[in-house]
């Protein structure tokens, strides 16, 4: 059977990157006095894809597989690849809807392999590339669609309390934080004047909507970090928990809708689509089954979380170009972000714009 080009399997690997080699030797050993049932000797192959912490499959001499991610090296910019609290949220969503990897070890001692990292099960499943989906038929769409909008609702009727997240982030004024902490992060990372994000920083602070619903948030939400099943629509594992929090959840659901507003060079554009005839839901439809699932009446503000997740994103991927250029990204693609940063400034902007609301 011949495997279309935008899925791939989770079991799909590539040689450890030259700079991302750790030594195994020491996490052999590490593993055999730490992770019950591991049999020597350890394999590491590393998984394609992916701009920020390299992760890794380990097989160990019996045939178990697991993941293990970790910070990249090299010089990172304050509070970025935090591998600690992606093992936390993980590991308090195993006995929730949620669908998530096993957690089985965090490691915070960098004399192990050079950095922090933390080990979770394999799952076996497919990973979806392409927003548009091109090789499914509009039924198959549509369920991909649909359980993925699910799984997010799933994870936004979770209660943080319950699951031990209290703590996890900071109740209210996620949005302002939003704003600042990815300026920040721009700015440290800033290659070349962008004046869009420069206005952007401008106008976001000002037209912060007063919404101090909390909730878990992901913070990278999309297609391409949910692990589904080899043959059915179903989600077995959502990857990437990197920047998650407690947060504003419509901020995750828009960031999860950018695809209907930009088109991405690596995945694909479904912004022009026949919606009814593709399969794939317009985003109306997409947001009124989120709102059904969670209970919610209607979505306010949504052209401010539209214009924030594209001002994030946008600084998300000068990090990744910056990191491209000093070569310690997760991706040699990091470089082909170079652009993208600039695209995603000037859509948000514009979005200011049509909306009339400028300073």
């Amino acid at each position: 059977m011949s495997i279309p080009a935008e899925v791939s399997f989770t079991s799909e690997t590539i040689p450890v990157l030259p700079q991302h080699r750790f030594p195994e030797t020491n996490l052999e050993r590490y593993l055999h006095e730490h992770l019950a049932g591991f049999t020597p000797p350890l394999q590491v192959a590393q998984v394609e894809g992916g701009m920020s912490n390299p992760t890794y499959i380990l097989t160990d001499g019996a045939g178990q597989r697991y993941v293990l991610r970790k910070k990249p090296p090299g010089k990172l910019l304050p509070s970025a690849h935090a591998v600690d609290r992606e093992f936390r949220v993980i590991a308090a969503l195993a006995q929730t809807p949620v669908p998530v990897a096993r957690a089985r070890i965090f490691c915070g001692d960098p004399t192990v392999i050079g950095t922090a990292f933390y080990l979770m099960d394999f799952v076996e499943g497919r990973v979806l590339r392409s927003y548009a989906l091109p090789s499914m038929t509009p039924a198959e769409r549509r369920a991909i669609y649909e359980a993925m909008i699910d799984t997010l609702a799933a994870l936004h009727l979770v209660d943080y309390r319950a699951v031990g997240l209290e703590g996890y982030g900071r109740v209210g004024g996620y949005l302002a934080r939003q704003v600042h902490r990815w300026s920040q992060q721009y700015e440290a990372s800033k290659t070349e004047e962008v004046p869009a994000m420069e206005k952007l920083m401008a106008w976001l602070p000002r037209h912060i909507p007063a919404d101090e619903e909390t909730t878990i948030v992901h913070g990278d939400y999309r297609l391409e970090n949910l692990i589904f099943h080899p043959t059915e629509p179903r989600v077995l594992a959502v990857l990437d928990w990197e920047l998650s929090t407690l947060g504003a959840p419509l901020s995750d659901v828009a960031y999860n809708c950018l695809p209907y507003h930009v088109a991405d060079p690596l995945r694909g554009d479904i912004i022009h689509l026949d919606y009814t005839g593709y399969g794939i839901p317009s985003e109306e439809e997409y947001l009124a089954r989120y709102c059904a699932r969670t209970g919610r009446t209607r979505v306010e503000h949504w052209r401010f979380y539209i214009i924030l997740s594209l001002f994030r994103l946008a600084a998300i991927s000068q990090g990744v170009y910056k990191r491209g250029l000093e070569g310690n990204a997760s991706s040699p693609a990091a470089l082909s972000r170079r652009d993208r940063c600039r695209e995603l400034a000037a859509a948000a902007w514009a979005l200011v714009e049509q909306s009339g609301d400028l300073p």
